[in-house]
């Protein structure tokens, strides 16, 4: 992405010290004026794109005879269920919660961006998430004591801060944060989140949180499917059926029991349902991507 190429160009120069034949990779950052040329060459049968559902659909639209995976946009869920209701239960909920918000600035597709807590624990919940989120360090991301740094662009930041205001402007409560400076944007806890606004529609990609309140394990799980997207979800339960039910009901890539969504490691099958994408990442799945089966028959020879 023309916007972030450093990381791109480091792992470059990481795989230049491994024993890679020369010209096996190239890294190339491109800006988006020319990027159609070059998904659209012959030379490339196999496009994978990470980004917006915008940009992903039109890329696959416009290579209709190419392989494509996309990895798209989410607004993660996490729910935590009526059972997770200790105190030590629900100041882990809310750590993780308020860190897996707001890392990489929210600027994560698995990033926790609704929270959906049952009645039974959402009085003692929110306040905690509240205070975890207010203990979160905006600043300098150099700094090791920051634990929320800018967003990509100033333009990203004052598009995130005009959804919090249309939010609140529709009735939406802002318990905290809400404030930009600059390109940072402070980490933010609404409540009462209107259906209809566009940070309930759409994933903000910013350090943004919605909470709810819902009356038991069906309606929480019917919350998490009222959305367009389905990356990843993470259920907060101690209960093992529940998990399982979970994981039967939601409309969603992944679920993750006992933490928020945010959590991926190669070996995972990794992508979504609905507009979060086509197609799954992680080591194997790429494999099976950019190769395909070939079978070899063998008759008349002397084995």
């Amino acid at each position: 992405a023309p916007a972030t190429p450093l990381s791109g160009l480091i792992l470059g120069e990481l795989l230049a010290e491994t024993e890679l034949p020369a010209g096996s990779w190239s890294i190339l950052p491109v800006p988006n004026d020319r990027m159609p040329a070059l998904v659209q060459d012959e030379r490339l049968p196999v496009i994978s794109f990470t980004g917006s559902e915008t940009v992903g659909y039109a890329i696959m639209d416009s290579v209709p005879r190419k392989h494509c995976t996309l990895e798209l946009g989410g607004n993660g869920a996490a729910v935590v269920l009526g059972d997770w209701a200790s105190d030590e239960d629900l100041d882990r909920a809310a750590a993780r919660i308020a860190t897996f918000s707001n890392y990489q600035g929210g600027q994560s597709c698995i990033s926790v961006q609704r929270v959906i807590a049952d009645a039974a624990v959402y009085d003692r919940l929110l306040p905690r998430i509240v205070a975890a989120v207010e203990a979160q360090v905006t600043g300098d991301p150099n700094d090791d004591a920051t634990d929320v740094g800018p967003l990509v662009s100033e333009a990203a930041a004052e598009r995130v801060e005009a959804w919090v205001r249309e939010a609140v402007d529709a009735g939406a409560k802002l318990l905290t944060g809400g404030k930009r400076d600059g390109a940072s944007y402070a980490p933010t806890v609404l409540t009462d989140l209107p259906a209809g606004t566009t940070l309930a529609r759409e994933e903000v990609f910013g350090p943004v949180l919605s909470v709810q309140k819902v009356s038991g394990e069906a309606e929480a799980f019917a919350a998490v499917n009222d959305s367009k997207y389905g990356l990843q979800a993470g259920v907060f339960t101690h209960d093992l059926q529940a998990a399982f039910r979970a994981h039967r009901a939601l409309e969603v890539g992944g679920v993750v029991i006992g933490d928020v969504p945010s959590y991926r490691a190669d070996q995972m099958p990794y992508g979504g349902a609905k507009q979060s994408g086509v197609g799954r990442e992680g080591v194997r799945f790429a494999m099976d991507d950019y190769t395909y089966e070939r079978v070899l028959v063998l008759t008349g020879l002397a084995l």
